[in-house]
């Protein structure tokens, strides 16, 4: 699976030389993305020693190196490239994720990277234009989505409508096994709303 990161000859070259000044016998590279599947997906590179990878890393045994991949991240570096070139400062390490913040989902996918993938594919655009923005929090174990409102949703009025209506509608449309959504400030709790 993630023989879909292509590592160039030259970013071998230079991630190996990287790793041999570490002096540390066994060292490897590990890949991860840090929040997959959103406008904020970083993708990471780093040192790790023996011991440090995780159970559930891919690993790539490459000519030159070895590389884990954290397999949570896997789907989000389908097409992703590491290179490097070199320059007269020495040159530069480069990661292309062209899917890392659009992960490619299907049926098989986790639930939080399906939700995900609809809020910032078909919700979020929707509600850029009024300066909002919605982000998964979390999923509980009776798979509600606890959605957080950001930007002009927050306190807004209708709020409970746009949610109700529009997001929970699309959202159990598209992923049936969804409960439902809840707001991370339950709007419908109102065990302390002031009523005159």
């Amino acid at each position: 699976m993630s023989e879909s990161i292509q590592i160039t000859d030259s970013a071998q070259d230079y991630l190996a030389e990287l790793l041999a000044k570490q002096n540390v016998e066994g060292i490897a590279v590990r890949i991860f993305i840090t929040q997959p599947g959103t406008p904020y997906a970083e993708t990471c590179l780093a040192y790790c020693r023996p011991g440090e990878e995780e159970p559930s890393d891919e690993k790539m045994t490459l000519e030159k190196i070895t590389v884990f991949v954290d397999t949570h991240s896997v789907p989000f570096l389908e097409e992703a490239v590491v290179d490097f070139n070199a320059d007269r400062m020495g040159g530069q390490l480069t990661i292309k994720a062209p899917n890392a913040k659009m992960p490619k989902v299907n049926a098989d996918s986790p639930l939080e990277d399906r939700i995900n993938y609809i809020l910032y594919s078909e919700i979020n655009p929707g509600l850029a234009a009024h300066g909002g923005e919605i982000r998964l929090i979390q999923l509980t174990d009776e798979n509600y989505a606890v959605l957080q409102f950001g930007g002009g949703c927050q306190g807004c009025a209708a709020v409970d409508l746009t949610l109700k209506e529009g997001v929970e509608k699309t959202l159990l449309e598209r992923i049936p096994e969804l409960s439902g959504i809840r707001d991370v400030t339950d709007h419908t709790d109102t065990t302390n709303a002031y009523y005159r």
